[in-house]
């Protein structure tokens, strides 16, 4: 973590999933951000971040997005830059969902999921979706900017059954 002063700085979040046999249909999992103004803490996201976009102020973006699993490790990275996010904005907060193209797909019918959250070399987080086997999307983690300023990181793997939109729309209303 960064120094007790500043909080935490710029993080990045990866993903990795094993792909399908050969002749299966791909499975797409994707990371999403939802930023949350001090207004409105835990009402609808100020805006989100997913695939195919980044942050209106370039301090969220998507860096690497995967639609099968291939490759070596993680295969999905977004970088936040939470020690540039506008004073505006006091709470973002990081999912992942699975593309529901063919059916229902939860976490426990993909193989080798697993998440990392890192400051720098720092590994703050590092899990599988064991616990929400049975979701179709998951949060990760919160990021909120605490009296002084800075950002304060908590771990929340918390499933959904939603697809990626309607998650996307409530994902932090519920980690109170």
């Amino acid at each position: 973590m960064g120094s007790l002063n500043k909080g935490v700085g710029k993080v990045e979040v990866t993903l990795r999933w094993d792909p399908t046999p050969l002749g299966e249909p791909a499975h797409d999992l994707d990371i999403i951000a939802a930023t949350y103004g001090a207004e409105d803490p835990y009402g609808s996201p100020a805006y989100v971040v997913h695939f195919d976009s980044r942050s209106p102020d370039g301090t969220i973006t998507l860096n690497r997005d995967s639609r099968d699993g291939q490759g070596f490790g993680f295969d999905e990275a977004m970088t936040l830059e939470l020690d540039r996010l506008a004073p505006a904005y006091t709470r973002v907060v990081v999912g992942i969902a699975i593309q529901q193209r063919g059916g229902r797909t939860t976490f426990g019918e993909i193989v080798n999921t697993g998440f990392r959250i890192r400051e720098g070399y720092t590994v703050l987080a590092e899990n599988d979706f064991a616990d929400v086997s049975g979701s179709t999307a998951a949060t990760i983690a919160e990021f909120t900017r605490n009296a002084s300023g800075g950002w304060e990181f908590r771990q929340v793997v918390r499933g959904f059954d939603a697809d990626p939109n309607s998650f996307a729309g409530t994902m932090g209303s519920s980690l109170t």
